[in-house]
C-alpha cells in the first residue's frame, strides 16, 4: 500500500505578488517627486510673469500699468517653496511625521492652487497703482485685462497637490534618507599607528617631516 508524501509544495505566490508591490513603489516615488520639482518649479516661474494689464488716465493721457504674480498675491510662490522644502522631508522623516509632511505638501499645493486662481481676476493691486501714479486716492484703473498666467500658477499648485496625495498614499513604502547615514553602532576599525622611520634612510625622513611628524619622537 503507497504512502502519499505530506512535504508541502512550495508557492510561488508570496515571492511574485512582493515584485509587483516593488515596482509600483519606485513608480509613486518616481511620479511624487516629478510631480512636486515640477509644480513648485511651475509656481515659483507663473508667480513672476504678469497677471494683469490695465491703464490709469494721467493728465490728457493714459499710461499702461500692469501687474506679476508677486504685486498680486505672493502666496503661491511663498507655498511652493513650503512645498519644496516638505518634499525633500518626506524622505527624511518615518512613521507617523512622514504622514505629517506628507499632509503639508499637500496642503501647500492646495493653497497655492486656491490663491492662485483667486487672483485670476483681481483688480486691487492695479487700482493702487493708479491711485500712486495719478496722485488721486479715489482713481481706479481702466481697461482692465489678464492673462493666463494665473490659471498656469493654479496648475504648478494642483501637480504639487498630486505629490502630496502620493505621498500620503504610498509614503509608507518609500525609502528613508536617513537610513542610509545612519551609523549600526559597529565599531570602525583603529588605523595601525605608523612606525618611526628609519633614522638611517634620509628619504623616510623627509616624508615624515612632510606629514607633519616629528621624526625624532619615538613610536
Amino acid at each position: 500500500m503507497g504512502y502519499v508524501s505530506a512535504v508541502p509544495v512550495p508557492q510561488p505566490r508570496a515571492r511574485a505578488t512582493s515584485a509587483p508591490d516593488s515596482a509600483g513603489s519606485r513608480r509613486s516615488l518616481a511620479a511624487g517627486l516629478l510631480l512636486g520639482a515640477a509644480g513648485a518649479t511651475v509656481v515659483l516661474l507663473a508667480s513672476g510673469q504678469t497677471w494683469a494689464e490695465g491703464e490709469a488716465a494721467v493728465g490728457g493721457g493714459t499710461l499702461p500699468l500692469s501687474a506679476d504674480g508677486q504685486d498680486v498675491t505672493g502666496l503661491p510662490a511663498a507655498l511652493a517653496v513650503v512645498g519644496l522644502a516638505a518634499l525633500v522631508a518626506v524622505f527624511a522623516v518615518r512613521g507617523g511625521a512622514r504622514l505629517v509632511v506628507a499632509a503639508l505638501l499637500a496642503l501647500s499645493g492646495l493653497g497655492a492652487c486656491l490663491s492662485a486662481y483667486a487672483g485670476a481676476s483681481d483688480r486691487a493691486s492695479l487700482d493702487e497703482q493708479a491711485a500712486q501714479t495719478t496722485g488721486n486716492t479715489a482713481a481706479t484703473v481702466a481697461a482692465l485685462s489678464h492673462t493666463a498666467w494665473p490659471y498656469v500658477t493654479a496648475a504648478g499648485g494642483l501637480l504639487i497637490l498630486l505629490a502630496g496625495l502620493l505621498a500620503l498614499r504610498y509614503g509608507s513604502r518609500w525609502p528613508a534618507m536617513s537610513g542610509r547615514y545612519e551609523r549600526d553602532g559597529t565599531p570602525r576599525p583603529r588605523k595601525a599607528p605608523r612606525t618611526a622611520p628609519d633614522p638611517d634612510r634620509p628619504e623616510e625622513l623627509w616624508k615624515a617631516l612632510d606629514r607633519g611628524e616629528d621624526p625624532t619622537r619615538e613610536a
